[in-house]
């Protein structure tokens, strides 16, 4: 590790033998074949890839040998933004790509299934194969076909990315939420979709105790009165979990019953599943992908950008509510290794999920920036008690990373780790921008953006800014852009999402700083700006700086436009175990904004807060908490959908308190 003398401080740099061994490389010496040009490194590929969208995502699609029934027309109808058609004409299964595997090495393991106690759960190709094609061939004999729904409210579990998979075989639809969602949460999304067949657990471990969910189903199905069949995951004892109603089918017998691979094949743009915005306030947004969109996609985020292949074996530490989960089911398209984990992220220590990547000599581990900043945290140094060495990439995506944790992943995990850190959306479900194989490691910066992305920085004006604070914006169409969002019949509700502000160009709601050398700064979402002053700033940035504080936990500031042009900037403070907000962590705290961002953004209040809010998927509400200092009514708040809704109604309680009293200044 060094320092540069422009001040960014180098972690990594990676050795000419590992860019040249990496995918990526193989695909850019492929281009330069296919095409006769020149792509002697990340930005001349990139340039290519944008200059050249329709030849690049084609690229894609034949060095990976997508499989197919019927060839496109061509790879896009046009580049216009929103209403771009991809491959026409074309014809696919995402489920089949991503069981080629079975195919050539079917026993191999494809799953890992990991547990807090019990014995993992391990799957070949051939067998994850057969349980897809059984649960597939269960679905067709229920009339179950192209466009239905099918369901789930699952952990992070082997069975799970099969039903995955055995949905899309037969073109049904899927959807999946965590089974920490109570029945208002799992209605707030799945009664909109209307799903046939539902999908459950008996029951798992979770922070040292078996969790029981057969007493849900009755409400699951109140809540869900379009579901005509359920099925249970029979994972544990019968003994230890309730009875299961007469009428469920059991997943075990399912797959014990034979049934050669079938997979429907589906237009290229046809629905393969359905996410949904963060809904905090309101139900939350369906938001639908395509078949071929995710297959493309992931080949090139997974295959090329992680560079993951046949050898690898790759974990990401993540719910099946956050679109990361998807994407570790999508590893399964590049022939990688996948572990799945349903129980706590500290069970037996803070340094679990770190503990499963080691054990299982994972290549790849994924994460949220918490989870490390937790690991951190602790105290534990992990590569003393682990053997990280066959560890090659960690992703962090999520929130940025404080500093002091890359600099933490180099000193306690490993030192030939590629640490990137990517930002992108549950709207696109995968990143506009992120690592690469080529290019260093710099402390708090993102490499680049991804191939066939022209990602942006623009002003107010809609011109493009450099090594200024911007909107993130795409100029070019990605073939995994939503097809559509579910019931927004006349694509009203998808347009006033992206392109309102700039007609034509996906805004996505990021404010981002691109700097000349082509890399990025997330400064958090541009609807949670600070605007002190008409001066803007990133309230990621303020927090940041914040939380690197000694005795500080967590942070989060807002800024609250007030009628008659008030303006309140309250910083919520979570000090450390023992510890209070006292003055002089208050002073100190005033000190590092002051020396480390400007004394403009020193908050009008600094506030003791229990915790900070979050989404399921560890997002701060921001947003929604403005609200509620901006006067909005608590019970327009979506409480299903928080980590913790007592801590969203302390923040609720607070608003008004705030309300009734007025701010009382920092200073």
């Amino acid at each position: 590790m060094s320092g540069n003398n422009d001040g960014r401080k180098l972690l990594w740099r990676p050795s000419a033998d590992r860019v040249e061994s990496s995918r990526m490389y193989d695909f850019a010496r492929w281009i330069e074949e296919e095409h006769d040009c020149e792509l002697p490194d990340f930005a001349a590929l990139h340039s290519w890839s944008v200059e050249s969208s329709s030849e690049f995502w084609q690229g894609i699609w034949d060095y990976f040998g997508v499989v197919s029934s019927s060839s496109a027309h061509q790879p896009m109808s046009d580049e216009g933004m929103p209403g771009t058609h991809w491959f026409p004409g074309a014809t696919l299964n995402y489920a089949e790509n991503s069981l080629r595997a079975a195919a050539t090495r079917p026993d191999e393991v494809a799953i890992i299934g990991e547990h807090e106690t019990g014995q993992p759960q391990i799957l070949t190709w051939s067998q994850l194969e057969a349980q897809v094609a059984s649960v597939a061939s269960w679905l067709r004999d229920l009339g179950i076909g192209p466009g239905d729904r099918v369901a789930g409210v699952l952990p992070n579990i082997p069975q799970t990315a099969v039903a995955l998979l055995a949905a899309a075989s037969v073109g049904a639809v899927w959807s999946v939420v965590n089974t920490d969602f109570g029945p208002g949460g799992v209605a707030d999304r799945f009664a909109q979709i209307e799903p046939k067949v539902l999908f459950t657990v008996d029951g798992y471990e979770f922070g040292g105790k078996l969790r029981d969910m057969t007493g849900s189903y009755r409400a699951l199905r109140e809540v869900l009165p379009s579901v005509e069949h359920l099925i249970v995951v029979d994972q544990l004892p019968p003994e230890s979990v309730g009875d299961i109603p007469e009428d469920a089918m059991r997943y075990s017998d399912i797959v014990a019953s034979h049934a050669e691979p079938v997979y429907e094949q589906v237009p290229f743009e046809h629905p393969l599943w359905i996410l949904y915005s963060s809904g905090t306030t309101g139900k939350p947004k369906g938001i639908v992908h395509s078949h071929g969109g995710v297959v493309l996609e992931f080949l090139k985020a997974l295959g090329l950008h992680a560079n993951l292949g046949p050898t690898d074996t790759a974990y990401f530490a993540v719910a099946t509510t956050w679109m990361v989960w998807n994407m570790l089911v999508g590893i399964l398209l590049t022939g990688s290794t996948i572990i799945t984990y349903d129980g706590a992220p500290t069970f037996g220590g803070a340094q679990k999920s770190l503990s499963l990547v080691a054990q299982n000599k994972a290549t790849f581990f994924g994460t949220g920036a918490g989870v490390l900043t937790m690991v951190e945290r602790s105290g534990v140094v992990p590569n003393v008690q682990e053997d990280f060495s066959a560890l090659r990439s960690i992703l962090v995506t999520g929130s940025p990373l404080p500093d002091s944790t890359w600099d933490w992943v180099y000193q306690s995990v490993s030192d030939n780790v590629r640490l990137g850190s990517d930002s992108g959306g549950t709207d696109i479900t995968s990143a506009f921008i992120g690592s690469n194989p080529f290019q260093p490691v710099h402390r708090g910066e993102i490499m680049g953006p991804y191939l066939g992305v022209d990602v942006q920085a623009w002003n107010a004006q809609g011109e493009r800014v450099w090594d200024e604070v911007g909107e993130l914006v795409i100029t070019k169409p990605m073939p995994s852009m939503p097809v559509y969002f579910w019931n927004d019949l006349d694509g009203s509700r998808y347009r006033a999402a992206y392109f309102d502000m700039y007609p034509g160009t996906w805004r996505h709601g990021d404010w981002v700083t691109q700097s000349k050398e082509g890399t990025f700064v997330v400064h958090g979402r541009s609807d949670s700006t600070i605007n002190r002053g008409g001066i803007r700033m990133g309230s990621a940035d303020i927090t940041h700086v914040v939380d690197q504080v000694p005795g500080v936990s967590a942070s989060m500031v807002i800024g609250a436009e007030l009628a008659g042009g008030d303006y309140y900037m309250p910083l919520f403070v979570v000090p450390e175990p023992g510890r209070a907000l006292s003055d002089e962590l208050k002073a100190n705290i005033v000190t590092a904004i002051r020396e480390h961002i400007s004394p403009r953004y020193v908050p009008d209040e600094i506030i003791e807060a229990p915790a900070v809010p979050r989404t399921r998927t560890g997002k701060l509400l921001e947003i929604p908490v403005k609200k509620l200092f901006q006067g909005a009514d608590p019970s327009t708040l979506n409480r299903a959908t928080t980590e913790d809704a007592e801590v969203l109604d302390w923040y609720a309680r607070t608003a008004q308190s705030y309300t009734a009293r007025g701010p009382r200044p920092t200073e």
